[in-house]
């Protein structure tokens, strides 16, 4: 994988890889196309070198690191939201202030596109199995051509006042929105104190796969 990085031609592309490899342990598939995404969104946008952006990946697998890494939007800081539907997918949009309309794009790994890769299309349908190295060799040389992105403005929403409170059930503190009394692990049974299980094994494996 290291000697892929270093066949990389354009010095920034290479740079990011880097990076991205180190926090992440490997240059996974899905973390290049993260990459790939961040740079459609930088231009789409016309983002600065150090300006905030919020993302919404649509998966939490690979894919949301590169953000953390070169955009520095994490879950802590709030400049990383991961929704996980299964889909190779982000949108990024600018700061913007509550209730004004900011610029965002929508930008996702299109199948009708990777068609014309049947390799890369195999390993993103998992149809057969494909190396990492592959992967990552035909995505570089695709670029941009194997993905969609949609460009429109969202309004940006007001902050949600919030107190501390102590729930009734449990009577520990949790942050209250509302009024209610109840934690949401009292107040719906369904939750428990276990981590659950990946509701999308296949994404996982095909992204990144425990060896």
């Amino acid at each position: 994988m290291d000697e892929l990085i270093e066949k990389i031609r354009d010095p920034m592309l290479r740079a990011q890889a880097e990076k991205v490899a180190a926090f992440h342990g490997y240059l996974s598939p899905g973390a290049l196309v993260g990459i790939q995404m961040f740079n459609i969104a930088r231009k789409m946008l016309n983002l600065s070198s150090c300006e905030r952006i919020f993302v919404t990946s649509e998966t939490c697998n690979c894919l949301p690191d590169p953000f953390q890494v070169l955009a520095k939007a994490t879950v802590g800081n709030k400049g990383l939201k991961i929704e996980d539907l299964g889909k190779m997918a982000v949108t990024i949009n600018k700061v913007g202030l509550a209730g004004c309309r900011t610029q965002a794009v929508r930008i996702v790994l299109d199948p009708a596109k990777t068609k014309r890769f049947p390799r890369l299309h195999a390993w993103f349908m998992k149809s057969c199995k494909v190396s990492h190295d592959e992967v990552v060799s035909i995505l570089l040389e695709a670029g941009e051509s194997v993905y969609t992105w949609e460009a429109f403005e969202l309004e940006v929403p007001e902050r949600p006042r919030k107190k501390i409170a102590i729930c009734e059930g449990c009577g520990e503190s949790f942050i209250q929105m509302e009024s209610e009394p109840l934690c949401k692990t009292c107040l719906e049974p369904s939750n428990n104190r276990e981590p659950s299980p990946s509701n999308n094994p296949s994404l996982e494996d095909l992204l990144c796969p425990r060896s």
